[in-house]
């Protein structure tokens, strides 16, 4: 996928996502999906290993 395309689609599904949330109740999905993502990246070098494990 180029990223015109991918840019695109992050963009359309952003505006699914405000259209099906009111502007109050953003904040309440926004903050935790944030804190979700920046801890994936975080432990994105450990993952191979983690998983490993668990197997």
């Amino acid at each position: 996928m180029n990223p015109k395309a991918l840019s695109s689609s992050i963009w359309s599904v952003a505006d699914l996502l405000c259209a099906a949330l009111n502007q109050s109740n953003s904040g309440k999905v926004n903050l935790p999906f944030s804190v979700l993502r920046r801890l994936n990246c975080l432990l994105a070098s450990t993952k191979g290993a983690v998983l490993a494990e668990v197997a």
